[in-house]
């Protein structure tokens, strides 16, 4: 079982990794050099490339009560055909910020987010019998980062699956196999990104695995102030003791 408090943390993580802080980073936009998911936002950064800003934005226009909804409504044809001059535009960037600052914006996040990424994630954790918060969370940041099965299924390949090798060592394969994974992928702004898995590896190095709080993630501390207060949805709440 996880409990609340771990779910925010590892949620925590995944948002040093994707925004450089642990706090709530709605409005955070970013377009790194040879990124081919072109402009990112949100909390988890999700992008214009995967299709999933159109999405999150058009949720967002289409919530009552929102702040930015009327002009950001304009620029839906551009994000559903994904405009690459998008990417430079200041003006659409700076529409993302202020949208960010909206409480409207943190709901549709939150539930675009869970929808999308956590649930799914969630559904990989129990299909492989894993139970431990830093399990959750490298599951969880592979859904957020991108190409979990093609990653999983390598492992699988080499050494089985968690109910044949136990669930640390699985994950330990898992986190080492991915870290090489990005390291010699073809696509060169991947290798940076190997923080990811040295961080979660240093977690599970220092028998944190229950992801207990104060930690520190790629030199961010993590605390108990740094959490989001807990306001899933009644219908989301088995997500938060889930097996």
């Amino acid at each position: 079982m996880i409990t609340s408090r771990q779910k925010r943390t590892a949620q925590a993580i995944v948002s040093v990794f994707e925004n450089g802080t642990a706090r709530l980073g709605c409005g955070t936009v970013t377009c790194a050099k040879g990124d081919t998911g072109g402009l990112s936002y949100g909390r988890f950064q999700t992008t214009m490339g995967s299709g999933g800003l159109f999405r999150l934005i058009r949720d967002y226009c289409e919530t009552p009560g929102t702040m930015c909804g009327g002009v950001l409504r304009d620029y839906l044809d551009r994000l559903r055909i994904q405009d690459s001059s998008l990417n430079t535009d200041s003006l659409f960037r700076r529409h993302l910020v202020e949208a960010g600052m909206d409480p409207t914006m943190r709901r549709v996040q939150d539930s675009f987010f869970q929808q999308n990424y956590w649930n799914p994630a969630v559904e990989q954790v129990i299909r492989l019998g894993l139970q431990e918060a830093l399990s959750v969370c490298a599951v969880f940041d592979s859904h957020i980062h991108g190409s979990w099965s093609i990653v999983r299924k390598q492992v699988e390949s080499k050494i089985g699956s968690p109910q044949h090798t136990g669930e640390r060592p699985w994950v330990l394969a898992y986190l080492q196999t991915r870290r090489s994974w990005l390291a010699n992928h073809r696509i060169a702004a991947l290798h940076a990104t190997v923080y990811r898995m040295d961080s979660l590896l240093d977690l599970a190095k220092a028998q944190n695995w229950a992801l207990t709080l104060p930690l520190r993630v790629h030199g961010v501390p993590i605390t108990i102030d740094d959490l989001p207060d807990d306001d899933t949805p009644p219908h989301d709440a088995t997500d938060d003791t889930m097996p």
